[in-house]
């Protein structure tokens, strides 16, 4: 399972060049502790990091030397979480958000003076994990409840379990993959929210030699940005 994660490129922002990470931990221990641990070696470890199915003791989360962790307040195992860097909140506000679903969390982040060289004074960052239903959408989370209007940049980044030509033009889906996912994308679109993918560049990839790769990770903006805080690059990690 792979991840997607922004790079701020404005040199003369607050945190320049410091990453968000979205990452599918399968609920396993080693998986978290590989990612976290690779950010040691970084230049410019990330800032946030958006979590779909963390691995838990007894429910409670990991925890990693620099970072501290949110998850919904619900009984059972998480499915969502985000780490904070500490270096983060010592020089900018951070307050959690959290929905109705316990798939799906957001964390919005303040300072009086702008964000990454922007004008806005907000940020939040959501991470969602879409898990299949039997029931329209058929899939966990409400598209309405993911894609709000914000007048603040807003980025959603999860494991959305959804196929569309948009991220994936090159696979070939059937009339229900096409529906399902068409939902969603309508419904950021209409916000409206623009998808931050690479076409083609795949977020996961097959344990075995007989799949193929595919793009179940997504990441989507609103259009509040700015053009200094907009300016992001994706790359598959």
């Amino acid at each position: 399972m792979e991840s997607v994660f922004t790079r701020y490129t404005d040199s003369g922002a607050v945190f320049p060049f410091y990453p968000i990470v979205q990452h599918n931990c399968l609920g396993s221990w080693d998986v978290f502790l590989s990612l976290f641990h690779s950010f040691t070696m970084l230049p410019h470890p990330p800032l946030l990091v958006a979590i779909q199915d963390p691995p838990s003791r007894r429910s409670v989360l990991p925890t990693f030397p620099g970072f501290i962790s949110f998850a919904p307040p619900l009984p059972g195992r998480p499915r969502v979480a985000i780490y904070i860097s500490r270096t983060l909140t010592q020089h900018l506000s951070c307050s959690t958000v959290f929905h109705e679903s316990s798939d799906m969390i957001s964390v919005d982040v303040f300072s009086p003076e702008g964000l990454l060289g922007s004008p806005h004074r907000s940020l939040r960052v959501t991470s969602v994990y879409h898990l299949r239903t039997n029931c329209p959408p058929y899939r966990s989370v409400l598209p309405e409840r993911i894609f709000s209007f914000l007048s603040y940049p807003h980025l959603v980044l999860g494991d959305f379990n959804l196929h569309h030509p948009l991220a994936d033009p090159g696979r070939s889906l059937s009339e229900r993959e096409f529906i399902i996912s068409t939902g969603y994308f309508d419904a950021a679109f209409d916000v409206p929210y623009h998808l931050l993918n690479t076409p083609g560049v795949y977020t996961q990839f097959p344990f075995d030699t007989t799949s193929r790769p595919s793009v179940l990770h997504l990441a989507f903006a609103n259009t509040a940005p700015s053009p200094p805080l907009a300016r992001t690059t994706f790359h598959v990690w």
